[in-house]
């Protein structure tokens, strides 16, 4: 019982980080943005998050998918992240969070 509570903490310890993470465009974090589509974590700790840009022609289609493999696999018992770029769903507003909204002004 105990690995699957450790299971839950490397989580929540990810959508953490997701939500230290921010579009440098919008003052808001990816995880609120709408930009994770899925987190998988697999027996081994090995992560893998499926991800989108609010566009094709975003800045930091390069550095950001870096920057969320790069602080995931600083966490403890994480073995290794993998970041997939996916615009299938494409982004819209409508993947925002309440509170993102809130924050931007949209409610």
């Amino acid at each position: 019982m105990e690995e699957f509570k450790d299971d839950i903490n490397l989580g929540e310890n990810v959508v953490k980080v997701l939500k230290g993470i921010y579009d440098p465009e919008i003052p808001v974090d990816i995880y609120e943005l709408g930009l994770i589509y899925d987190v998988m974590i697999n027996e081994d700790n090995e992560v893998k998050v499926l991800m989108t840009l609010t566009s094709p022609n975003c800045p930091v289609a390069e550095t950001l998918p870096r920057e969320v493999e790069e602080k995931i696999q600083k966490i403890e018992h994480v073995k290794s992240c993998e970041v997939e770029i996916t615009f299938d769903p494409p982004w819209s507003k409508d993947l925002m969070s309440e509170e993102a909204k809130l924050e931007l002004g949209m409610l």
